[in-house]
């Protein structure tokens, strides 16, 4: 790899001349590439026969190059990947050299099928975290405006009349904001009764879900709810966040997921008061969609003994716990998961934001828990965002971006076959 973002590499050199050499392909959302280089410093204390390069690089790197690496046979030994099933055939079965299967399945096994190429049983590796999607609310502007904050069972249309109000009676320009990311609308779409996969595991045709959500989305946009920038600066499934808005406290209300959680409390400090507020409801459910980043051992790596040793150490019970309580995601592990975190910050609001999007997981519908682990999501996700972006900017019409949502998954599917 050869893009290496903000120059972090950790070169764990090894006395032993017989040391094996392991690459590590890592991105981060916050802190977590500097907790896992202390992490890995600490195994090469225990392993002196194990050299480990982390090679921490931007998001884009990860998404963009990874999948040539790999459709050439190559790549990094092991890698922190949010495109898990999608590429689950380049990952390698860790099962013949993993010295625990069955306590390293207990600890993962409710989401290994999210990595795992389908009708397989292998071992390709574990969730760092798991992540949710949750609407985000500038507390400060809500308070200063007199305007409660919408409880337990709100609507989408409640909070978009809510941060209307606020942004109103605050002279902040952008009354919300959701990511740029057919991911990101998935959540609200499923919630206006959408359903993606078809009984026998195919893409479903664009539905009236989600029909329903993209037209109030669209409306949004146009009506100055939700900074339509957000989404017309970008082309085809190029990813853009709002968190710069919302930090820079411009947004009341902000759609995005937990793992804005560590940033908000680096970059926010004692500027102003935010929650994490769930997902807002529709007509068939209030639900965000889970995932995360899985760290998969690679199968073209020469050594896949000591990447089964770095995986396990790192899989371990004690050194996920100190992942989650120091980078503030939510745990993969069962174990830490049921007996909870102690996590390591004095910003009250952390705490506040992780406890309710720990309970916010309990509305998750079942149709979002399949899509982490179904083939076509990424590509759903991908068509959503290209179309959604283009009626917004008035390029397409609804109905001319439906039948070519359609059209487009159907040629993901026919590519990848």
């Amino acid at each position: 790899m050869k893009a290496v973002i903000a120059g972090l590499v950790v070169a764990l050199s090894a006395s032993a001349a017989h040391a094996a050499d392991v690459r590590i392909l890592w991105y981060s959302d916050g802190v977590e590439g500097e907790v896992m280089k202390d992490l890995l410093s600490r195994f090469h204390e225990q392993n002196p026969d194990i050299n480990v390069t982390l090679d921490n690089v931007a998001f884009q790197v990860v998404r963009e190059q990874l999948p040539i690496q790999l459709e050439a046979g190559q790549g990094p030994d092991i890698a922190r990947v949010t495109e898990l099933k999608p590429l689950s055939r380049h990952w390698l079965d860790l099962t013949p050299y993993l010295k625990n299967v069955e306590g390293f399945e207990a600890a993962y096994g409710d989401q290994l099928d999210w990595m795992r190429p389908d009708n397989s049983d292998i071992i390709p590796g574990f969730m760092t975290q798991i992540t949710l999607s949750s609407g985000f609310a500038n507390k400060t502007l809500f308070d200063r405006a007199g305007v409660a904050l919408p409880g337990e069972g709100a609507t989408w249309d409640q909070w978009m009349e809510a941060a209307r109000t606020v942004a109103a009676s605050q002279q902040v320009p952008i009354p919300a904001a959701i990511d740029r990311s057919g991911h990101r609308i998935s959540g609200p779409n499923l919630s206006f009764g959408a359903n993606y996969i078809a009984v026998d595991g195919s893409p479903a045709p664009v539905d009236a879900g989600v029909r329903a959500f993209t037209e109030k989305f669209v409306g949004w946009n146009r009506d100055g709810t939700i900074n339509p920038e957000v989404w017309v600066t970008a082309a085809g499934t190029t990813y853009r966040a709002a968190a710069e808005d919302f930090v820079n406290g411009q947004v009341a209300f902000y759609y995005s997921g937990s793992w804005q959680i560590p940033n908000f409390s680096r970059q926010i400090g004692d500027a102003f008061d935010w929650v994490a507020t769930g997902s807002p409801c529709g007509p068939s459910a209030c639900t965000g969609i889970p995932g995360g980043a899985g760290l998969v051992a690679v199968k073209y790596t020469k050594e896949p003994e000591a990447v089964a040793r770095v995986m396990e150490y790192l899989a371990s019970e004690p050194v996920a716990r100190e992942f989650a309580a120091r980078s503030l995601f939510l745990p993969a592990n069962k174990a830490v998961r049921d007996s909870g975190v102690e996590y390591r910050t004095e910003d009250p609001q952390v705490a506040a934001a992780l406890e309710k999007l720990l309970a916010a997981q309990k509305t998750t519908s079942d149709e979002a828990q399949r899509l982490p682990g179904w083939r076509w999501s990424s590509a759903y996700y991908g068509a959503l965002v290209n179309r959604v972006s283009q009626v917004i900017a008035g390029e397409l019409s609804f109905d001319q971006a439906y039948a070519r949502i359609d059209v487009d998954v159907r040629d993901a599917v026919a590519a990848a076959q």
